[in-house]
């Protein structure tokens, strides 16, 4: 089996596709088709199914595909080792989030950019099931998650910090040093970033359990979130990390509410990968980074 076969296979099986895959791999589409038959007569079987305009892996094909990924690593991992660069290069995509590229992340690009000039980091912004995806289809070699569980199938990940959450309002909010009950929040009005976010997520889940109805007025991003919040509109359940500073200049308050859940900011990557070795030295410095300001 050649390598450059196994590559286009792994390609194809990731994105199930054969138009996109020779897109990514800048080849012709007809050179993909001819790659794949030729790797299917080697092994005499066939890897794929063709359902019209769609494919899918047959049994032999999701046999092969841990396979191919391991050889197509080991591979990578080799050139590396014999080449023995000087120091680390090539492209690191990673999945983030804008509470953490904004407030936690900036140490850690910043050490990144300036000890590993030739490593290229890729930032894609996505929350929680996309960065999944992503992952476990080889889109992102990384990806940091905030969630309460640490399990993800499909994928490996590690813990950095435990992501404290604040009930935010402007400090003439009517709630602003009266201890709260959940039930108390009900019929407030509630600002938050879009769907998908885990700690707004969550909340809606907390608040919905006592009989809701549970409605948000939606804001694009965390600082618009953060202004709204400072001028009256509402309440908001947003990372500690993000309002720290209106915290301590006063803009906004803390309510007296513990969230009855636990956050973790975590970084995944797909099971089984052999991470090569830039993305192993943004690993370890994002544990050490990331970490000492949890």
């Amino acid at each position: 089996m050649e390598l450059r076969l196994l590559v286009t296979f792994e390609k194809v099986a990731t994105v199930l596709s054969f138009t996109r895959a020779a897109a990514e791999l800048q080849y012709a589409q007809s050179s993909v088709t001819s790659q794949i038959r030729a790797l299917e007569s080697s092994l005499g079987t066939e890897l794929f199914d063709r359902l019209g305009s769609r494919i899918r892996l047959t049994e032999a094909g999701e046999r092969l595909l841990p396979y191919a990924r391991q050889i197509i690593e080991l591979t990578e991992e080799a050139r590396a080792a014999v080449v023995a660069a000087e120091e680390p290069s090539g492209t690191l995509t990673v999945g983030t989030m804008e509470s953490l590229t904004s407030y936690r992340l900036p140490p850690l690009l910043e050490f990144f950019h300036h000890r590993y000039p030739k490593v290229r980091l890729a930032l894609r912004t996505t929350l929680g099931d996309e960065t999944r995806q992503a992952l476990l289809q080889g889109t992102y070699d990384l990806g940091f998650l905030m969630e309460a569980g640490t399990e993800h199938a499909g994928l490996q990940s590690t813990v950095l910090a435990v992501e404290p959450l604040a009930l935010v309002a402007s400090p003439q909010h009517a709630l602003s040093g009266v201890e709260l009950a959940t039930d108390d929040l009900l019929g407030q009005p509630l600002l938050a970033t879009e769907p998908g976010c885990a700690y707004r997520d969550l909340f809606e889940r907390e608040l919905d359990s006592l009989g809701g109805p549970v409605e948000f007025m939606e804001f694009g991003t965390i600082e618009a979130t953060k202004r709204a919040a400072a001028a009256g509109l509402g309440i908001s359940l947003l990372p500690e990390v993000t309002v720290a500073a209106e915290l301590a200049e006063g803009s906004l308050v803390r309510l007296l509410w513990e969230p009855p859940f636990t956050l973790r900011t975590q970084l995944a990557w797909r099971a089984g990968k052999r991470l090569p070795a830039h993305a192993r030295l943004f690993l370890e410095q994002a544990r050490r980074l990331v970490s000492e300001q949890g």
